[in-house]
């Protein structure tokens, strides 16, 4: 199979792509002599599935709370995510208490077993984000103040436990490891290094991307704003050509003026991600919903506690997509590109490129409607 014509996330120019009979990519090229059928997409926009680096839940299960009997929700929220166009993504346990870590990542990887044991089309578990507990009080945002902690590397024994070979992600505030002690042993470990929920100046952040931080937590959201003379966490990370930022693109956490002055100082898509930072209720529209031992409201898929603090979005990926090209911050190959290359870039995953799997995405912009419309193109495992 051929398809032509396409704006290929990654490459210049419009190319054609070559589908052997297994659904596997072998080659990206402006012309190929692979014979068969012939797909002309007439210059949309092709890329692999999305991944979601801080996804908090689905259908109405929070991961902090997951339980022995949650595998078959799990895999209903996988499939869900699969339609909704996410090859891959990272649970993300928020602040609990350290036996609902310890819990939520044996269920979590029970699941990735089952998962890696079955053929099917549906959205991956890549792994585990945990987004706590090692964040500073007074950038907690939803996050429980009783069961944040101090970094420390015991601690983080306890939580993981046996499934520390799960843990992809780890979200801290790098202030309160004043030596680095757990920064340098996560990355010794390979786990990546967020900082976010912090009041880190400029010079802590620095400090912490030498010891191997890598990635900023949901860039400008629970962290010192911008300033031109303390350009803090945020104004160093955006500064370092090593270290990735997550956006939420709900247009309610950060304005679309912000979103632009982050892409443009971060070279676009080579230093910013998509994430939904969806919570429980993603998949079930708007209303009020358990969290925790509170309650959310979800307004316009943007969710908040009831004091007015933000928890967190329950939309989609793609809706981050339409909406940076709807208000003009960036293109929409760009913005494609934010949601599917980049998490994988910042996750050290391989980029679209031949002997990938065929799970492409087509993508246009309606000038018409000024909406988003995307398919998927080729179904044919992951």
């Amino acid at each position: 199979m051929k398809i032509i014509n396409a704006r290929v996330v990654g490459y210049k120019e419009k190319q054609e792509i070559g589908i052997d009979e297994r659904g596997i990519i072998t080659a990206i090229a402006p012309s190929i002599a692979e014979e068969g059928k012939i797909l002309d997409v007439e210059g949309d926009v092709i890329s692999l599935g999305g991944i979601d680096l801080q996804i908090n839940g689905g259908l109405g299960l929070a991961f902090p709370e997951i339980r022995s009997g949650d595998i078959e929700k799990l895999g209903e929220i996988s499939d869900y995510l699969w339609r909704e166009g996410v090859d891959g993504y990272l649970p993300t346990l928020v602040t609990c208490a350290i036996e609902n870590f310890h819990r939520a990542l044996g269920v979590i990887d029970e699941f990735m077993k089952l998962q890696e044991e079955e053929n099917k089309n549906t959205a991956r578990v890549l792994g585990v984000h945990l987004e706590g507990p090692f964040l500073n009080p007074e950038k907690r945002g939803a996050h429980p103040q009783h069961y944040l902690l101090r970094p420390g590397i015991e601690i983080l024994k306890d939580i993981w436990g046996d499934y520390g070979h799960r843990v992809k992600i780890i979200t801290l505030a790098p202030e309160l490891d004043i030596d680095g002690e757990v920064i340098k042993y996560l990355h010794q470990r390979g786990i990546i290094v967020s900082l976010g929920h912090s009041t880190a100046t400029a010079a802590q952040a620095k400090k912490a991307f030498e010891w191997g931080a890598s990635m900023v937590t949901h860039a400008y959201n629970a962290m010192p704003p911008l300033h031109h003379r303390q350009p803090g966490l945020l104004g160093e990370a955006i500064l370092n050509d090593k270290v990735y930022c997550g956006l939420i693109a709900d247009g309610k956490h950060v304005a679309p003026q912000m979103m632009k002055l982050l892409l443009k100082g971060s070279d676009y898509d080579k230093g910013v991600f998509l994430v939904s930072d969806a919570l429980a209720p993603i998949g079930l529209g708007d209303g009020l919903y358990p969290w925790d031992d509170r309650e959310i409201e979800v307004i316009d898929g943007t969710a908040k506690l009831l004091n007015g603090t933000l928890a967190g979005t329950t939309l989609p990926l793609s809706q981050g997509v339409e909406n940076l090209v709807k208000w003009g911050v960036c293109g929409l190959e760009t913005a494609v590109a934010l949601a599917t290359e980049s998490p994988r870039a910042a996750l050290n995953m391989p980029a679209m490129g031949i002997d990938r799997k065929a799970n492409l995405l087509r993508w246009q912009w309606d000038e018409k409607t000024g909406k988003l419309i995307w398919q998927r193109l080729v179904v044919s495992g992951y």
